[in-house]
């Protein structure tokens, strides 16, 4: 199943290296990347494949959740079908 993360909030040291840690740990392999600062916000689109039946959707985006608190983010975790209706005219 194909996954979008996005991940929005002040630019700090780790953001990138914490994520694609949680994923990689979790087998979620990274497809693709868009990233940008400005002004010193971080704004991030991130699409990534789960391939493992053991990890459920839910418990990725409890993960990711926990980890954007803790660094003061907004990090969403969608199935790419809902991301793609929700941004579609």
């Amino acid at each position: 199943m194909k996954i979008v993360v996005t991940i929005v909030g002040k630019d700090q040291v780790g953001i990138i290296a914490s994520v694609s840690s949680i994923l990689a740990d979790n087998n979620v392999n990274i497809l693709n990347v868009n990233q940008n600062i400005m002004d010193g916000f971080f704004n991030m689109v991130l699409i990534a494949e789960m391939t493992d039946d053991k990890l459920k959707l839910a418990d990725l985006q409890k993960l990711l959740k926990e980890k954007g608190e803790a660094m003061r983010l907004e990090i969403k975790v969608q199935h790419q079908d809902i991301f793609n209706s929700m941004h579609t005219i």
